[in-house]
């Protein structure tokens, strides 16, 4: 692997050299290492870039690595990964993706992951973003995320972009069976003149059902972002929408929330948030000697957390 591609997965991925769990180590168009373990088989695909992942049913408390480096500018990278879940497993996957500009040109990667998580399953996915380099090309990350639960399946994901992505089109969907539940978690950081756009679309379809959606986001400079969900009940289920947000400078956020409700027993809540630090925190942090922007970034640690 380059350096620069070491670097980057110990951001996105906390890599601490070659682990003993599944992993394939995406580096530009290409594929830098791989490894698969008895229970996780990584195998690339033979009709377009990417691979599929199957994890054995039963299994338990593994972990698969399948981070994406760009390494340069002048890259428009495109991926395709599958993720087969078996029925009854348990394990964690660290994804995430790193950018570096070193030029005038774009650097840019695009992945699209779906999961096909079996009945009575767990998934804990955890993403996260960033945007390095010196050169004046754009970083752009987009990753699409679909997902479909059987009965009584479960998937947290949490995801992270923590600086330096200057587009990002951040797609979500899934379609949840009987009692199966979804949690998502967004933490997201723009500045500058940064653009972010999230866009959530949850279909609760089996009896039972049920999740839980929040955002927590601060627009600084002048970025913008915009934060769109829609939650579709089509069974007794629940389902809650949240979007926090700060704005900071001459920063702009949106939130556009949509629930649809095809039965009765669908209760679904949305909630939103939008403003800026409270003065009095900032008064209250400053007291105890931190500067004005020490305190800001306190509270902005905090709020992202």
């Amino acid at each position: 692997m380059k350096a620069i591609t070491e670097e980057l997965l110990k951001i996105v991925s906390d890599w601490k050299g070659i682990p003993d769990a599944a992993y394939n180590i995406r580096e530009d168009p290409g594929c830098a290492a791989r490894q698969s373990t008895e229970h996780i088989k990584i195998e690339s695909k033979t009709d377009k870039p990417g691979i599929d992942i199957r994890v054995a049913p039963g299994t338990k408390g593994e972990m698969v690595y399948i981070p994406a480096c760009v390494t340069h500018s002048a890259v428009d990278d495109l991926v395709y990964n599958d993720f087969y879940i078996g029925a009854g497993a348990d394990v964690t996957i660290v994804a995430g993706c790193g950018v570096h500009s070193d030029g005038e040109e774009e650097a840019k990667h695009n992945g699209v992951h779906r999961f096909f998580i079996e009945k009575g399953a767990r998934v804990l996915y955890l993403e996260k973003h960033i945007g390095t380099g010196k050169g004046t090309g754009a970083r752009i990350i987009n990753p699409v995320t679909d997902a479909t639960l059987a009965e009584d399946a479960y998937m947290e994901m949490n995801t992270t972009q923590i600086g330096g992505v200057d587009s990002t089109l951040r797609k979500t969907s899934a379609v949840l069976g009987k009692n199966a539940k979804m949690i998502v978690k967004e933490k997201l950081l723009t500045d500058g003149v940064q653009d972010a756009e999230s866009d959530f679309l949850i279909t609760l379809s089996g009896e039972g059902s049920g999740t839980h959606l929040v955002s927590r986001s601060v627009a600084k400079g002048r970025s913008k972002q915009l934060f769109r969900s829609r939650l579709i009940g089509e069974a007794a289920c629940s389902g809650h929408s949240e979007c926090d947000a700060i704005i900071m400078d001459d920063g702009q956020v949106s939130a556009v929330p949509e629930l649809t409700a095809h039965n009765v027993d669908a209760a679904l809540i949305h909630e939103a948030a939008i403003g800026k630090i409270a003065g009095e925190q900032i008064t209250k942090l400053m007291t105890l000697g931190l500067s004005e922007k020490q305190a800001e970034e306190k509270i902005i640690q905090g709020f992202l957390r």
